[in-house]
């Protein structure tokens, strides 16, 4: 039944509740409007049930119990003992659904021959520190169909801690609200092992930041210990394919702390987010080139999500054009460009007073779509991913950017041509040697003996702060 809890209401403040009408218990919700009676779901295809629906008699319903809220709140949610079953409907056929979110708790199964026949098979998505900025821009956008398309219906399992849980279920609340024809089911929690079942995609997002006076290698073990454990929860619970995207930072290092304690999934489906540092390139060489940006391709950032990452000019194309073709000023690639997109985070902190989210969120959105999306012929795009089997003779046993394309079935392969000089492998190495002191760093995590940290340079990014 719907709980309405106003003790903080004053009497005076009341009055309005004498004009709802509260069914019985054994009725599913309130009638919050009265004007408002039926509603035929008898030729709909989505989940979302009103208030005040009428079923018709071949839908199943399946509900579990929502746990009562810390907080006051107001759940119009239902369980299986309190409502009767659907006319032509068993009672025993009722399925029991894993943990849910309010609406997301109130939703029917059609029947084979009912089902949307362009739809495709529901997927479920997990998405860790999903109370948090970048997650919420992101939800709202793998919910509408912009990242999976417009006919792949998604299961949002969203992972919080205790003391992000309030905020958790106002992101819930407002995917409620969102009514996204394509969501089907909503979960929330703050036990990895719970949320990331049967999960297809994990997007690794909740991270410690960096606080004053922390050394790298200091979060580094701090936020290790958090990727270990999801690592563990994946290997154990998450669909054995499952793609797994890492963007708390330092995420190269931690998609392999991940996958290192993940070893029933292949290692190749880890990705450590470089998709925004490539879109920040892209934009650079637009404005100096005079073009807009879907012009710029073929665009590498190679290493470490850090400041020794190298946006590569050599093999960038303007129209298809060698970017040093276009852009006949060397200095400016090697020295300007180059610092312009390592520390871009670091001018937007400024001008912004707090770290990107949005374009995170759209970066992880370009991320994904490049993998389930066959990549345009002759371009290809940057991912961090492990290096085993890599043509470029990058150290094995690390995960670094790379220029890689895709098919469109989640998988990827790496890109074989492309031109190195001496500049860029040097920038290259310099990213390399840091990313295998990183390693080092976190050998207690990766089951590979004791922790030696000698990291070359502190090369913070500025969103890490």
């Amino acid at each position: 039944m719907c709980i309405d809890l106003i003790s903080s209401v004053s009497p005076s403040k009341t009055s309005f509740l004498s004009s709802f009408t509260l069914f019985a218990p054994s009725m599913a919700v309130v009638d919050l409007n009265p004007a408002y009676t039926t509603t035929d779901f008898t030729n709909s295809n989505l989940s979302y049930v009103s208030s005040s629906a009428r079923l018709s008699h071949h839908r199943r319903l399946s509900f579990r119990h929502l746990p009562r809220s810390p907080t006051p709140a107001i759940r119009c949610s239902v369980t299986s003992d309190q409502i009767q079953a659907p006319v032509g409907v068993d009672a025993k056929d009722l399925k029991q659904k894993p943990e849910c979110f309010g609406v997301f708790c109130l939703t029917y199964d059609l029947k084979a021959e009912d089902q949307t026949k362009s739809w495709k098979k529901m997927i479920n998505v997990a998405v860790s520190g999903a109370a948090g900025m970048i997650s919420n821009h992101l939800l709202f956008k793998l919910a509408s169909g912009e990242v999976f398309g417009p006919d792949q219906p998604i299961a949002l399992k969203l992972l919080g801690s205790e003391r992000s849980f309030g905020a958790l279920e106002g992101v819930a609340m407002e995917l409620e609200d969102s009514l996204y024809p394509l969501l089907r089911e909503v979960s929330i929690g703050i036990d990895p092992y719970e949320i990331f079942q049967d999960a297809e995609w994990a997007l690794l997002i909740g991270a410690k930041p960096r606080g004053p006076g922390m050394e790298r290698a200091g979060l580094l073990d701090i936020n290790g210990q958090i990727f270990a454990e999801q690592g563990k929860a994946l290997n154990a619970v998450a669909s054995p394919n499952v793609k797994v995207m890492v963007v708390g930072n330092p995420c190269n290092t931690n998609a392999l702390i991940c996958l290192k304690n993940a070893p029933n999934i292949p290692a190749k489906n880890f990705h450590a987010l470089t998709r925004l540092d490539e879109n920040r390139a892209k934009c650079q060489l637009a404005l100096k080139a005079g073009v807009f940006y879907d012009k710029v391709s073929n665009v590498t950032i190679w290493g470490n999500h850090s400041t020794t990452q190298v946006p590569d000019f050599l093999n960038a194309k303007i129209h298809g054009v060698p970017v040093p073709e276009v852009i006949r000023d060397r200095k400016w690639l090697e020295e300007e460009f180059t610092h312009v997109v390592q520390t871009r985070g670091g001018v937007l902190i400024k001008k912004w007073g707090r770290s990107s989210a949005a374009s995170t969120a759209v970066s992880i959105v370009d991320a994904i779509r490049s993998l389930v999306t066959p990549t345009p012929e002759g371009d290809w795009f940057s991912t961090g991913v492990y290096t085993n089997g890599n043509p470029y003779g990058i150290a094995e046993d690390i995960v670094f950017s790379m220029p890689c394309r895709s098919n469109g079935d989640g998988d990827y392969e790496f890109v074989k041509d492309v031109i190195f000089d001496d500049y860029l492998r040097k920038k290259i190495k310099k990213s390399e040697d840091e990313l295998l002191a990183e390693k080092k760093c976190v050998a207690h995590l990766t089951g590979e003996g004791i922790a030696v940290c000698d990291l070359p340079e502190d090369t913070m990014l500025p969103g890490e702060m």
